[in-house]
C-alpha cells in the first residue's frame, strides 16, 4: 500500500506531493474513502476491489484530528475534492493524488459537484452545532469561495440537478429543505409537517425529477417530486431501517441502496414501485455510513464505521486508542449479495468516484 505525502504544511496550488510508484490510468475507476478518525483517505481500485494507495493528511501538514468526511470526483476522474470537518477546509487533489488547491470553509460536510460547470457545492457538517445558514459555492478551477444563504439552520444534505440549474439542501434541525436556482439566485423553501426527520443526505434520480432524502430519526426515505423546481413537493415516504444514512441510485435510475446505520443493513428500493425489495445483511456491514456506485451499475459500495466492533478485522488489531478497523462492503447489484469486504482504516465515512453517466442525463 503506497502512501502519498509531504512533510510540512502545503499552501494551495503551490506545492507538489511526492509521486508514488502506482501507475495511474486515465480509465481506471478509483473509489476514494475518507477515514474520519485516522486522517487518511483510502484509494480503492474498483476493477480489483483492493486498496492500492493511501493519502496521509498528517504528512501534508494537517492534524491527526482533521476529520476527512466526504469526497466528490470530477466526472472524468481528473481531480477529487475532500472536506475536512475539524480543519475547516476543502481540499483539491489531482489524478496523481497531489494536493493542488484548498480553501477555508466553516465545518464543511457533504459536497455535490455540478458536472455541467466548474461549481462545487458544500454543506455543513453534522458536527457543527450552529454553523452559518449558508452553503458554499466553489469555483473548482480557482478554488475561490462564495456562499449562498438558504435561510434554515444546519444545512447538511446537498444535491445538484443533472444540468446544474438547481441545488437542493436540507436542514438537520428542522423539517425544511430548499431549492437554490443558480440562474436567478433565488431560494424556494419547503417545510414539512410532523416529526423531525433529520434529513442526512439526498439521492437524485438521473432524470433529475425525483429527490429522495434519508430521514435519520424516522427510519424513512422521503420522496420528493422536483420536476417543477424550484417547487419541491413531498409525494410519499418509504420505511427502511433504523438511521438510514447516505443513499445512492444506480445509473439506470431503477434502484436505490441505503445503509441503515443502527441495523447493520442495506435496504434496496425499487424506484418504480417505491418499495423495499430486499434487505442485505452480512459480514462487513457494521454501522453503514457512505455509499457509491460503479459507473456501470454492477457494484454498490457501502462504507462502515465499525466503531462498536461488530466486525472483527482479518489482519488488524483495531488501531490506536481502541479504534476499530472500518470496512467497505462491495454489493453485487445483480444478486444483491455481498461479494467482497475491503478493510480500510478507522471510521470510513463519505466516499466518491467518477460518474460519467451524470452528464448525459436530465434537462435541468
Amino acid at each position: 500500500m503506497a502512501v502519498v505525502g509531504l512533510t510540512g504544511f502545503l499552501c494551495a496550488r503551490t506545492a507538489a506531493v511526492q509521486h508514488t510508484q502506482t501507475v495511474h490510468s486515465d480509465t481506471t475507476p478509483w473509489l476514494y474513502v475518507a477515514n474520519q478518525n485516522s486522517a487518511l483517505v483510502s484509494i480503492i481500485d474498483m476493477t480489483s476491489n483492493t486498496v492500492v494507495e493511501t493519502v496521509d493528511l498528517q504528512a501534508l501538514g494537517f492534524s491527526a484530528t482533521a476529520k476527512p468526511h466526504h469526497v466528490v470526483v470530477e466526472p472524468d476522474g481528473s481531480a477529487w475534492y475532500l472536506s475536512l470537518i475539524a480543519e475547516n477546509r476543502v481540499l483539491k487533489f489531482d489524478r496523481d493524488n497531489q494536493l493542488v488547491g484548498q480553501l477555508e470553509f466553516e465545518r464543511p460536510g457533504m459536497m455535490a459537484l455540478d458536472p455541467s460547470s466548474d461549481r462545487l457545492y458544500v454543506g455543513r457538517s453534522m458536527a457543527a452545532v450552529n454553523p452559518p445558514q449558508r452553503i458554499g459555492v466553489v469555483d473548482r478551477t480557482t478554488m475561490e469561495l462564495d456562499e449562498v444563504d438558504v435561510f434554515f439552520p444546519r444545512p447538511h444534505a446537498i444535491a445538484v440537478s443533472p444540468r446544474g440549474r438547481f441545488v437542493y439542501s436540507a436542514s438537520l434541525a428542522l423539517n425544511q429543505l430548499g431549492a437554490y436556482d443558480t440562474e436567478t439566485d433565488a431560494v424556494e423553501l419547503e417545510t414539512l409537517d410532523g416529526t423531525t426527520h433529520t434529513m442526512v443526505q439526498f439521492a437524485l434520480t438521473p432524470d433529475g425529477n425525483t429527490l429522495l432524502a434519508s430521514g435519520q430519526l424516522t427510519g424513512t426515505l422521503l420522496v420528493f417530486d422536483v420536476s417543477q423546481s424550484p417547487t419541491i413537493r413531498l409525494t410519499g415516504t418509504i420505511e427502511v431501517g433504523h438511521q438510514p444514512w447516505h443513499p445512492v441510485i444506480t445509473p439506470d435510475g431503477r434502484f436505490l441502496y441505503v445503509g441503515n446505520k443502527d441495523d447493520n443493513s442495506v435496504s434496496v428500493v425499487d424506484l418504480e414501485t417505491l418499495a423495499v425489495v430486499t434487505t442485505i445483511t452480512g459480514p462487513g456491514l457494521a454501522e453503514p455510513h457512505g455509499s457509491a456506485v460503479s459507473a456501470d451499475g454492477k457494484y454498490v459500495y457501502i462504507s462502515n464505521r465499525n466503531l462498536k466492533g461488530a466486525y472483527t478485522p482479518r489482519e488488524h488489531d483495531g488501531g490506536e486508542e481502541g479504534g476499530q478497523v472500518g470496512t467497505v462492503v462491495v454489493i453485487n447489484t445483480a444478486s444483491n449479495t455481498i461479494e467482497t469486504v475491503i478493510e480500510v482504516d478507522r471510521y470510513p465515512a463519505g466516499m466518491g468516484t467518477m460518474t460519467r453517466y451524470a452528464q448525459s442525463a436530465g434537462t435541468r
